[in-house]
Order: structure tokens, then C-alpha cells, then sequence
């Protein structure tokens, strides 16, 4: 079976949680009989086809942005070309543009869409948008969400229920595969504190650091921050400014330094408060490692990895009170971590694994094809 992913950009020009979906999709679709191809967007001109480790990537030159959204001229027939010879079309959604190429190319194959969020901060231009999201979704033969969390507080997925399905996010076990080495890991012992929470993903709005420096004055333990985004130097000035000594950015890691990070880390925090965090791939890592978490309620995926009580605990978004008190929590009760630790570990493996994800799209893609189940 030949399966064409589409999407608005892609590794390596860009790292994020659709192109990590996207990629272990990608990766890991040969063991069902399935050979994925993806087609995104790339701002540095058209290259018709690349292998990307072990799947092939096609990219349509970026010709102009419009309210953060990609557009390209040369996607409308590179989209039709490659759509013709596969047997199932997956798209990710939100990208408006993406929508106008599907009813532009007329081309009649069996379609799912995986739903990684609403779109949450361009509400007045979601209005104009609004019919053709409908429409698209209408069209589409199913629908995926990536937690039963989102599928029930998404006002859009609400409608479109007789064609919603749930395959939660999975990755591939980096715990066993990815071993730090010695020398990395000794390094980071002599850079930090023996004792920290650790942060890692872009610095941007959504991710509730704001509320974690407040709630470092507060509770005053070593946290380290893992990253770069938009808001970078806002969050250090922020920490200047609360002389929070025990704060540490130290910037983008590679794959091994993340390994040692979340190795070495006490606990794993991760404050985002609002809806545009719809899953937590971070969880995901942090849950791989055994470590406890500890994250907000805003009613997506994050509170389906991280079950409060269970794999750490979780605090209302945009609180940095109940946040300095997760922490203090987790701080003085070691035996409470580490056994959160330990079942996020085993949350993660019975829930959370690349295979388990591969093998619950290759079923649907047969269900929507009408092939027999593998």
C-alpha cells in the first residue's frame, strides 16, 4: 500500500510535533506493508524528490506567507502527480492552505486526516476559514485524533463524531536506543545542580514558562530549560529580573544531551496552559525515561500522557501557585517520583509506542481502502 503525507513543512528544515508524527510514520510504516512518501512545503526551492533516512520526501517551493500560513503555486501539481499513484492521501491538519489544494486537484482517493489541533490563536481569520474547514473535514473519509481527551474537548471534532477515530501519539524507545555517552553524561553532571527539573520544547507563548520562572521565585528549586523560540530573551530577562540564580537556559541540545538530560533530571516539568499544546511529545520522552511529570489540565493530549496521581501530577493552566506546590510535592517525596516515574515508564509502553501508533494507522488505512486487516 502507498501512502502520501502532506504537510506544510518537514524535517530537517523544521523540527516540531507534526513532523515528529509524520517521521516515525514514515519510518515505520514498512513493517505493515506500507510505503510512505511525504510532500511538504520548503522555503529554499523545489526538489522533486530526496531520501530522508529511510522513506522519500518531495518538497514544493514556498513562493509566500499569509496570517502564518504557507502557500506554493508549484503544490497544486506536485500534489496531484504524487496523489494519482498512492492509494491513501493523509493529511495533517490545520493548514488552510492544504485544504484548497485537496478540492483544487479533483483527485478522488481515499483520505484521512490526522486532527493535531484546533486553531486557537487566529480566531478572527478562523471565521473566513471556517467553511472550507468544514467542508474539508466533510470530505475526508476519516478523522484521527491524537487522544480521547482531545476528541472529546474539541468543539470541531464534536461535530464530525461518526468519523472520528483515536490513535494516540507513539515514538520510537530513544531510552534504549539513544545511551548517552559517558563523557556527555559527565559533562552535564559538572555544568548542573544533582538535583533539577527539567523543561525541554520551544520557547514560545503557549508553553507556560512565564508561570514557571513566578513559581521558581517561589519554590526556588533548580530547573533547567531546554530550548529556543520566540520568546527566548523575554523569559531571560524575566529571570534576571527575579534573580532566579537556579535557572538554567542552556539552549537547543542534540538527541545524546536531551538522553543525558532527561536522564539525570529529578522530574520533568511542563507548564503549558493553553489548547495550542495539544499533545506533549516532551511527555512522551519524559515518560520514556521513567521520570515523574508534572503539567497542566487544559482538556488535550498532555493530561492523557501524564494522569495526575498515576504518572506525576497535573495543576490548573496559567497557576503558578498550584505549580511551585507540584513541585514542592515532588520535591520532598522522592518515593512518590520515582514511583510516578515508573508507571509513566509503563504507561508509555502500553500505550505510547511508535509500533503501537504505525499499526493503528495501517489498519485504518485498510478499513478506507476496503483491504483485508493485516
Amino acid at each position: 500500500m502507498k501512502v502520501l503525507h502532506f504537510f506544510k513543512t518537514y524535517y530537517p528544515e523544521t523540527y516540531g510535533g507534526v513532523e515528529e508524527v509524520i517521521y516515525q510514520l514514515a519510518e515505520n510504516s514498512p513493517r505493515y506493508g506500507v510505503d510512505a512518501q511525504v510532500l511538504a512545503l520548503s522555503r529554499k526551492g523545489s526538489v522533486w524528490s530526496e531520501q530522508y533516512h529511510n522513506h522519500t520526501v518531495h518538497r514544493s517551493r514556498t513562493n509566500f506567507y499569509f496570517a502564518s500560513t504557507s502557500f506554493s503555486l508549484s503544490a497544486f501539481r506536485d500534489f496531484a502527480a504524487l496523489a494519482r499513484d498512492v492509494d491513501v492521501v493523509h493529511y495533517h491538519f490545520p493548514w488552510p492552505f492544504m485544504d484548497l489544494v485537496h478540492f483544487a486537484s479533483r483527485i478522488r482517493k481515499p483520505s484521512i486526516v490526522t486532527y493535531h489541533s484546533d486553531i486557537v490563536k487566529q480566531q478572527t481569520l478562523l471565521r473566513l476559514y471556517e467553511p472550507l474547514q468544514n467542508k474539508f473535514l466533510t470530505s475526508v473519509d476519516r478523522i484521527v485524533a491524537t487522544s480521547p481527551n482531545y476528541a472529546v474537548s474539541s468543539s470541531v471534532l464534536s461535530r464530525f463524531k461518526n468519523k472520528v477515530s483515536v490513535i494516540p501519539i507513539g515514538i520510537e524507545d530513544a531510552f534504549l536506543s539513544v545511551v548517552p555517552e559517558r563523557e556527555t553524561l559527565e559533562a552535564w553532571r559538572a555544568r548542573l545542580p544533582e538535583k533539577f527539573f527539567l523543561f525541554i520544547g520551544a520557547l514560545r507563548y503557549y508553553k507556560g514558562l512565564s508561570y514557571l520562572l513566578e513559581a521558581a521565585h517561589t519554590a526556588r528549586y533548580p530547573i533547567v530549560i531546554a530550548g529556543t523560540g520566540p520568546d527566548e530573551a523575554k523569559l531571560k530577562a524575566k529571570a534576571r529580573a527575579l534573580g532566579l540564580d537556579k535557572v538554567f537556559f542552556i539552549g537547543a541540545v542534540s538527541s545524546q544531551d536531551k538522553s543525558a538530560l532527561l536522564r539525570l533530571c529529578y522530574a520533568f516539568v511542563f507548564p503549558s496552559h493553553i489548547r495550542s499544546e495539544a499533545f506533549g511529545i516532551a511527555l512522551l520522552e519524559a515518560a520514556m525515561h521513567g521520570k515523574s511529570m508534572i503539567s497542566c489540565e487544559i482538556g488535550t493530549g498532555t493530561s492523557y500522557v501524564n494522569i495526575d496521581g498515576i504518572t506525576g501530577l497535573t495543576i490548573p493552566g496559567a497557576n503558578s501557585g498550584s505549580l511551585a506546590l507540584a513541585m514542592q510535592t515532588l520535591w520532598s517525596e522522592p518515593e512518590k517520583a520515582v514511583l510516578y516515574g515508573k508507571q509513566a515508564r509503563h504507561r508509555y509502553l502500553s500505550l505510547f509506542t511508535a509500533d503501537a501508533m504505525t499499526g493503528g494507522y495501517a489498519r485504518l488505512y485498510q478499513t478506507v481502502v476496503h483491504l483485508p486487516s493485516c
